[in-house]
C-alpha cells in the first residue's frame, strides 16, 4: 500500500477503458472500480493501484459475467481494484509478488507521493452453504456470496480506514509540534513563533479535518448499504471491526487540543502586538513631551 495526496481517476479510466466496472449509482464520483481477468495462460493481466491501500484476498467460487465475446469466468480468476480519489486503493485477489506491477501502472496518475507506506490485509471467504449472509472473524469475513457491489462496499470501508490512519498520523505530528512549543514556553517563559508559521499550522489542522469529512466521506453512508439489508449488515460490521467512529472520535479530540493551543498562541501574538503598539504610543508621547519642553525652554530664553 502506498499513500498519495490524490489520484486522477479520469486518467485511470482513460488508460483502462475495457476494465472499468460500471458504477452501480450516480453518486460514485470519488472512486473507480476495475476488473482484470485471465482467459488463458498467456493472458497479460494489467492493473493499477496506488495510494494508501488495502489488499484483500478471496477464495470466491462465484461465477460472474464479463464483457467480452462469450466469456464466462470465475471471480477467483479475476483481480479487482477499487481506487479512491482521496488517495486510497483496495486490491482483491492480488498476490504479493504482483503488487508492485499494479502500483507502477497508476503512479502516473497520482500526485503528492508520500514517504510512508501503509498496508493492511483482510481476508474475504465465500461459503455458499452459509446459513446467514455473512459471518465475521478475526481479520476475515465469510460471505454467502461475493459480487461487485460487495467488493465496492468492502473497498469503501477499507479505503476509509487506511486514509484515516494517514490523517491520524498528520494530526499526531501537529500535537507533537504544539507539545514541543509548550515545553519550550515552560522552560524559557517566551514564545518565539511568528504569525505566518502559526497560520500555516491553523491551515494544516483545518484542511485535515475537512479532508476526512468531505473527501473521504467518513460519515456518508454507502448507497449500496442503503439499498440492501444484506450489504447494510456487512457495512456496519466492517465499520465496527475497524473502529472507524472511535478512531475519528480520537482524531477529533486531538484536533480540539490543537485548536485550543492555536487559540492560546493567537492570543499571545495579539497581546505581543498590543504591547508593541502601547510602547509605540508611549514613545510618541515621550517625543511630543520632549518637543513641547524644548519649545517652552526656547520661548523662555527668547523672552529673557
Amino acid at each position: 500500500i502506498r499513500d498519495f495526496g490524490s489520484i486522477n481517476l479520469k486518467g485511470i479510466q482513460a488508460d483502462n477503458p475495457r476494465n472499468i466496472v460500471p458504477p452501480s449509482s450516480r453518486s460514485a464520483l470519488n472512486y473507480v472500480a476495475l476488473r482484470f481477468c485471465n482467459f488463458n495462460l498467456d493472458a497479460n493481466v494489467a492493473a493499477a493501484i496506488p495510494a494508501s491501500a488495502s489488499r484483500c484476498s478471496s477464495n470466491s467460487r462465484k461465477k460472474e459475467n464479463f464483457k467480452g465475446p462469450g466469456f464466462h469466468v470465475k471471480a477467483s480468476n479475476c483481480r479487482y481494484m477499487v481506487v479512491y480519489q482521496y488517495g486510497s486503493a483496495v486490491l482483491f485477489n492480488i498476490e504479493d509478488h504482483e503488487v508492485e506491477m499494479y502500483l507502477q501502472l497508476v503512479k502516473r496518475h497520482a500526485s503528492g507521493l508520500l514517504s510512508e507506506m501503509r498496508k493492511d490485509d483482510y481476508a474475504i471467504r465465500e461459503k455458499p452453504q452459509l446459513a446467514e449472509d455473512m459471518q465475521g472473524g478475526p481479520d476475515y469475513i465469510v460471505l454467502k456470496s461475493l459480487d461487485t457491489d460487495g467488493i465496492r462496499l468492502i473497498g469503501s470501508v477499507l479505503g476509509q480506514s487506511i486514509a484515516l490512519d494517514y490523517f491520524v498520523s498528520q494530526v499526531d505530528g501537529l500535537v507533537e509540534e504544539f507539545a514541543g512549543i509548550n515545553r519550550g514556553m515552560e522552560k524559557t517563559g517566551t514564545f518565539t513563533m511568528d504569525k505566518k508559521k502559526l497560520l500555516q499550522l491553523v491551515g494544516k489542522a483545518n484542511s485535515n479535518l475537512a479532508d476526512v469529512i468531505l473527501k473521504v466521506g467518513l460519515f456518508e453512508r454507502s448507497e449500496i448499504a442503503w439499498r440492501d439489508a444484506k450489504y447494510a449488515q456487512i457495512y456496519e460490521y466492517l465499520r465496527e471491526e475497524y473502529e472507524v467512529a472511535q478512531r475519528f472520535g480520537n482524531l477529533d479530540f486531538k484536533l480540539k487540543f490543537v485548536e485550543h493551543n492555536i487559540h492560546f498562541l493567537q492570543e499571545v501574538l495579539q497581546n505581543r502586538k498590543s504591547d508593541f503598539l502601547e510602547w509605540c504610543i508611549i514613545g510618541l508621547l515621550t517625543i511630543e513631551n520632549v518637543i513641547s519642553l524644548y519649545e517652552i525652554l526656547k520661548d523662555s530664553n527668547a523672552v529673557s
